[in-house]
């Protein structure tokens, strides 16, 4: 603001006064502007992967140790594995392959000679190795053509369902091929290596993408029907994330249950799954809320990570009620779950009741907190109020209430989305190591094989003796989840 001149008069000093104050004003709108920004930035730097939706890798050399990182409360018992756990301790055979038998060549006592018809008794010890690598076994199928003696027709074998060429890999080879490059996540020239190094078998990467190119064609139909369980189940879980193909950033689509996965690739985030029924378990993205016929369950995971950012960050102690009420929650759920009985009506009624009396107190101190800058005059602006971080999630905990808390009264719902997170994270790690797809083909026959890889750890099935195996097969044997 420009100065006024020399105040010489009393309507110079009246003007003067309101120059001033005009001066102040702005000076004060400034101040409460740049607090505001510094409040956001500082709230930024304060975000981590324990309490926010960024990843871990953006942790960087500040990442906090993961017993102070972990929502999760201390247990009181000691690491490693608990009583009544199934232990994993390598354990003798009483079938072993080789047995190689030793004799002392001399007495101990007195130096006598010994030999094997004086043994009496033996300790024995087992060791378990790999096998030397055996070389490629060869077979040749041989199409003979035979001569009828009544016609003198000549009449030509077939050749086995698969033998196509002259010369070809065979089934198993093509199955630990695939096996290594879309469940092991090993880059082609690697994966070249290690067939050469290991089984001398020497691949270029033509041929390695040939056998992917060929396993996709072969199980998009066992995808299409893991995709069609997936959306008739009473309860299943839903995400998306970003995905590099052809330079450009796309979206891969992820549906799934305890024992089923499905993957999309789509150019759009907002390409929905179609079809569904049942309950869907998601993270709250408001497209989710334009799906016709299914009920909501929200991701309780993430709002424990928002609640305890405004603990950490904003100090707003109705956060730090509702993740132990949260907590207390999901743990009784699952207490009712093991024991294989739904939570009591008056317990659920208890929860409900604190969970509105939080929310109640949460909104008397946002409605305490004087307004942000652009709320006064938002009457005469375009788009959303601006609100405080902490007035929105708890906007969402009211409105959507019941999405929240649904896992109280159906035992089916789980408390959070980690069903779909644990399916999308290998994914990623995909992404990671080779940096994204050249083409959106390859991008779905990725997609498309481990559909089938994830359904089939899940399933319990042997992953090489499914790749191997007919698609029509698998898909008789599906247990639904």
């Amino acid at each position: 603001m420009t100065p006024p001149a020399a105040i010489d008069t009393a309507d110079d000093d009246a003007a003067g006064v309101a120059w001033y104050q005009a001066l102040v004003a702005e000076l004060r709108a400034q101040n409460a502007a740049l607090v505001a920004r510094v409040a956001e930035l500082e709230r930024q730097l304060g975000l981590n992967s324990t309490n926010s939706g960024k990843p871990p890798s953006s942790d960087g050399l500040k990442k906090p140790p993961a017993r102070v990182s972990s929502l999760r409360e201390k247990s009181g018992k000691k690491p490693g594995g608990q009583p009544g756990h199934p232990g994993k301790t390598l354990r003798r055979t009483q079938t072993p392959d080789v047995t190689v038998d030793h004799f002392p060549p001399a007495c101990a006592g007195c130096g006598a000679a010994l030999s094997e018809a004086m043994a009496t008794d033996h300790t024995a010890r087992q060791v378990f190795d790999l096998p030397e690598p055996q070389p490629l076994v060869v077979t040749e199928h041989r199409a003979h053509q035979c001569q009828c003696p009544a016609c003198g027709a000549h009449t030509r074998a077939a050749f086995p369902a698969g033998v196509t060429a002259p010369v070809q890999y065979g089934t198993r080879i093509a199955a630990f091929v695939v096996y290594l490059l879309h469940y092991q996540l090993l880059p082609e020239k690697r994966l070249a290596e290690l067939m050469a190094d290991l089984f001398g078998v020497s691949l270029v990467t033509a041929t390695i993408a040939a056998m992917s190119q060929n396993c996709s064609a072969r199980f998009a139909g066992f995808a299409a029907a893991v995709r069609d369980q997936v959306a008739a189940a009473a309860v299943k879980h839903l995400d998306e994330t970003g995905f590099r193909i052809g330079g450009k950033t796309q979206w891969l689509h992820i549906a799934s249950t305890m024992l089923l996965t499905f993957y999309r690739v789509s150019r759009k985030r907002g390409s929905l799954p179609q079809h569904l029924t049942g309950i869907v378990v998601h993270d709250h993205w408001k497209p989710y809320y334009t799906l016709k016929g299914v009920l909501h369950a929200l991701c309780n995971a993430h709002h424990r990570r928002e609640l305890k950012a405004l603990v950490e960050i904003e100090r707003e102690d109705w956060a730090r009620k509702m993740q132990i009420l949260l907590r207390r929650a999901c743990h009784a759920s699952n207490l009712a779950r093991e024991h294989g009985v739904p939570l009591s009506a008056r317990l659920i009624a208890l929860i409900e009741r604190g969970y509105d009396v939080i929310l109640a107190q949460g909104f008397a101190l946002h409605d305490a907190q004087p307004a942000l800058r652009g709320e006064a005059d938002q009457a005469k602006r375009r788009g959303r109020k601006p609100r405080r971080v902490g007035h929105n999630l708890l906007l969402r905990l009211d409105t959507r209430r019941q999405d929240v808390l649904r896992f109280l009264a159906d035992p089916g719902v789980p408390f959070t989305n980690n069903q779909a997170e644990r399916d999308g994270r290998m994914m990623k790690l995909r992404q990671k190591i080779s940096g994204g797809f050249r083409s959106a083909a390859a991008a779905a026959e990725f997609a498309v094989i481990r559909s089938l890889l994830s359904t089939t750890k899940k399933q319990g099935w042997d992953i090489l003796q499914t790749l191997a195996a007919h698609p029509n097969s698998l898909i008789e044997n599906l247990q639904l989840g």
